[in-house]
């Protein structure tokens, strides 16, 4: 049995999936029940848990073949990432009391990097699942394609996106979160020893006028890319809500001043098949 968290989010759903298709039995790691009744309907077995408690975790993990850690998404923490880490706490704790056989961690492109910004959290899950007694795989993804999402509205309506990667020719690894599910469930049937790193990008690289350019191929009108100012950020992001906006745009420094990368050789990355003309039109007729 692989137990399964975030299996009623994109990435989840999709490992559980390509696990069920398999033949595998699967155990969603859900907060409330009530949201994954698909899911049990599926024939998976539910488990109540908060990924911030330790003892709920500890009693969905355990007799698993399998754990798929997929770490909840704070994309305006606190100083010093307390809820990143109390996550990280009780995730570890977790794993060593149940003793799964094997771990499956979503990590992110640019875990290695030295320098504090939004993706530090899963540096602080890598440096400490990487202790942990039995083997473990940090799955390394780029920029997820349906990110995308946020800009289907000014595509649509104005014609144009608004880009925090820049410039706006340059090719950034992205990937769709089919991929990212599929490989996910691979590296979990898998037999390994120690801790590795999968990388794991799409078919191929997207620049911002890439993503306008699908968007238009899409949409049937024309569509552009927009430089978002630096200098205006930190204000932008107050504006919507943010209290601390500094980690986020130390993430969109990483990738545009080329520190946010991946660390292995080209040919040893994982290529994906999902295409972004696919994830685009998805998120297209689902805003309709």
């Amino acid at each position: 049995m692989f137990a399964i968290t975030g299996i009623t989010g994109k990435v989840g759903g999709a490992v559980a999936r390509r696990l069920l298709a398999a033949g595998q039995p699967v155990r969603g790691v859900v907060r409330d029940v009530t949201r994954a009744g698909a899911w049990a309907e599926r024939g998976c077995e539910l488990a109540t848990a908060r990924m911030e408690d330790a003892s709920s975790l500890t009693a969905a993990f355990e007799g698993a073949k399998g754990v798929f850690i997929l770490p909840p998404s704070e994309f305006d923490p606190e100083p010093g990432f307390p809820g990143a880490r109390a996550v990280i706490d009780a995730v570890s704790t977790a794993i060593v009391k149940a003793r799964p056989e094997k771990v499956v961690c979503l990590s992110t492109i640019g875990a290695q990097a030295h320098e504090s910004n939004l993706l530090t959290q899963r540096t602080l899950m890598e440096q400490a699942l990487c202790e942990m007694p039995m083997p473990v795989t940090f799955l390394r993804p780029g920029w997820f394609m349906e990110n995308a999402a946020w800009d289907v509205a000014s595509a649509r309506d104005d014609g144009v996106i608004a880009s925090y990667l820049q410039p706006l020719d340059k090719p950034v690894p992205m990937v769709g979160t089919a991929d990212v599910g599929r490989v996910a469930a691979e590296l979990l049937q898998q037999t390994w020893s120690g801790v590795r790193v999968v990388e794991l990008e799409g078919p191929r690289r997207v620049s911002p006028n890439d993503l306008a350019s699908t968007f238009a191929r899409v949409l049937g009108r024309p569509v552009r890319a927009e430089v978002v100012d630096r200098q205006t950020w930190e204000a932008l992001f107050r504006s919507q809500g943010m209290k601390y906006p500094l980690p986020r745009m130390r993430m969109l420094d990483g990738f545009n001043e080329g520190w946010i990368d991946f660390e292995s050789n080209p040919d040893e990355i994982v290529r994906g098949d999902v295409e972004l003309d696919t994830v685009l039109g998805e998120l297209v007729s689902r805003s309709v």
